[in-house]
């Protein structure tokens, strides 16, 4: 059972900080009242499952962070035209300004759980409970606060960075924290809970979808490729081999209700069915990839509402007899979905995202569907292993966990001897393929050579106006008139 199933959790959780069910509607995270905190194991416990609630909702993997491979370049918003989705079009053509909506979601949905990770962490060492419940949950706390910040200084960069909660008595106008520090304190909180979570294979079923041990090796390994700290990141994958994690036979488990939490996933945002919560709201937690993403007009799935269309530049890159094409994406002449032929006419681009879909026959209304998002996979590490090692020059070393990728989607090996600017690009290619419409791939490409990399290729799909400014996002001028200590972004 999935821990976020019972909505008794996320009630008491607003409870811990005595405010309404939509509060997130009608007050800023900054003015919540943190006075009222737990007191025993029951209590942190149902804290900490709250502190995952944010990750669920549309201002982050709900929507918006899966959205972000349309700027990036992988598909076009689609959904019903106009105006339907204008503030990811305008993002997608680097049109983007400080009031975009988009943007907004973006900067607002990491706080609230950076909150509740501090009071997590703040009351917790000082509870008179069993160690392992205490280490467990501020571990976990450690993880989402770093992946919180993680989000939101790849986005937008200095970030002011609050890692005690707030209340009456704190500065409720902090200034941005330099990026530099940002990430050191992200390295700090994934080093702690790499110490203090156990690995995946101790929780029992009623916690299974937690923070792990191994969830937060992972996410500290795709920090250093971040920054560009191979060693570390080779370091990190090569602990987590030792792990139990392994490639899911069939990649189309990664995307499928029954095979959710695999040995294949290191994290991954749960949601479910008839959790009670109105499907439009921050509270729910029913997943909208499915009903998004459905082919528009098509009856394939519940809601279909023909978001995020493949562009004919990203179904180029597969390969013949890349097994991923037809787990990833609906085409013409594609195998049926559920017993139904797919139509080129139910998209701008001939094409409509498939590997998120849910059947009716699983999901029969548009507000029900169960599917997690994946966050961070096995086959992501080791992406980023194959990487890491040939950006040290070891590029024989760094074929063996490109192919295991590879082999696993019916490829061949890759042509071995390649140069490592070859093989570079041969690495990103297949993180682009392999992760297609995760949220993966605009973080490579403003990483990939201090983000150059990202311009050359949007410039070469015709994105001609993209510039070194747009790495980076607007901060949003609601939350600068709120607080006159924000500065812009340059160029915004």
């Amino acid at each position: 059972m999935k821990y976020l199933k019972i909505s008794l959790i996320i009630a008491l959780s607003f409870a811990f900080v005595q405010c309404s069910d939509d509060f997130l509607d009608k007050t800023q995270p900054d003015t919540i009242n943190t006075g009222n905190y737990p007191t025993n194991a029951n209590e942190l416990v149902t804290l900490v499952n709250g502190a995952y609630q944010p990750l669920q909702w549309p201002k982050l993997y709900n929507l918006r962070m899966w959205t972000t491979d349309i700027f990036a370049g992988n598909s076009i918003v689609g959904a019903g035209g106009g105006e339907d989705g204008i503030e990811t079009t305008n993002l997608s053509n680097f049109v983007t300004n400080s009031s975009n909506e988009g943007v907004l979601d973006l900067w607002r949905g990491p706080w609230p759980g950076i909150l509740r990770t501090n009071i997590v962490l703040s009351v917790a060492p000082g509870l008179d409970i069993e160690e392992d419940i205490k280490n467990r949950s501020m571990g976990e706390a450690y993880f989402l606060r770093a992946h919180y910040y993680f989000i939101l200084v790849r986005f937008f960069g200095d970030v002011p960075l609050i890692t005690e909660p707030q209340n009456s008595n704190s500065d409720l106008y902090p200034s941005r924290t330099a990026a530099n520090m940002v990430y050191a304190q992200i390295i700090s909180d994934l080093e702690n809970a790499v110490a203090l979570l156990p690995v995946k294979q101790e929780y029992p079923d009623a916690d299974k979808g937690r923070a792990s041990k191994g969830s937060a090796i992972g996410m500290l390994a795709k920090v250093h490729l971040t920054l560009g700290n191979w060693q570390e990141v080779v370091d990190l994958t090569t602990d987590l081999e030792g792990m139990g994690y392994s490639l899911n036979e069939n990649y189309a488990d990664n995307f499928r209700t029954d095979t959710e939490n695999s040995n294949e996933s290191l994290f991954e945002v749960q949601y479910v069915a008839n959790a009670g919560y109105d499907f439009w709201s921050n509270e729910n937690q029913s997943s909208w990839t499915s009903p998004f993403m459905g082919p528009r007009s098509s009856g394939l799935v519940a809601g279909a509402y023909g978001w995020n269309q493949p562009t004919q530049e990203f179904v180029n890159n597969y390969e013949e007899g890349d097994l991923r094409k037809d787990v990833t994406i609906l085409y013409e002449g594609g195998p049926e979905f559920d017993g139904q032929q797919y139509s080129p006419s139910w998209s701008f681009t001939g094409y409509n995202v498939r590997k998120f879909l849910v059947p009716v026959s699983v999901s029969p209304s548009f507000d029900n569907s169960p599917l997690n998002f994946p966050v961070l996979r096995y086959s992501d590490v080791l992406l980023m292993k194959a990487e890491a090692l040939n950006e040290l020059g070891q590029t024989t070393l760094a074929e063996t966990p490109l192919n295991e990728v590879r082999n696993r989607a019916g490829l061949d090996d890759v042509t071995s001897g390649l140069s490592q600017a070859d093989f570079r690009n041969a690495v990103i290619k297949e993180r682009r393929v392999e992760l297609a419409f995760e949220g993966q791939r605009w973080f490579d490409l403003i990483r990939v050579n201090n983000g150059q990399y990202g311009l050359d290729f949007l410039h070469s799909i015709g994105k001609t106006n993209a510039d070194q400014h747009h790495l980076l996002l607007p901060i949003p001028q609601i939350e600068r008139d709120r607080n006159p200590n924000l500065t812009q972004n340059p160029g915004y």
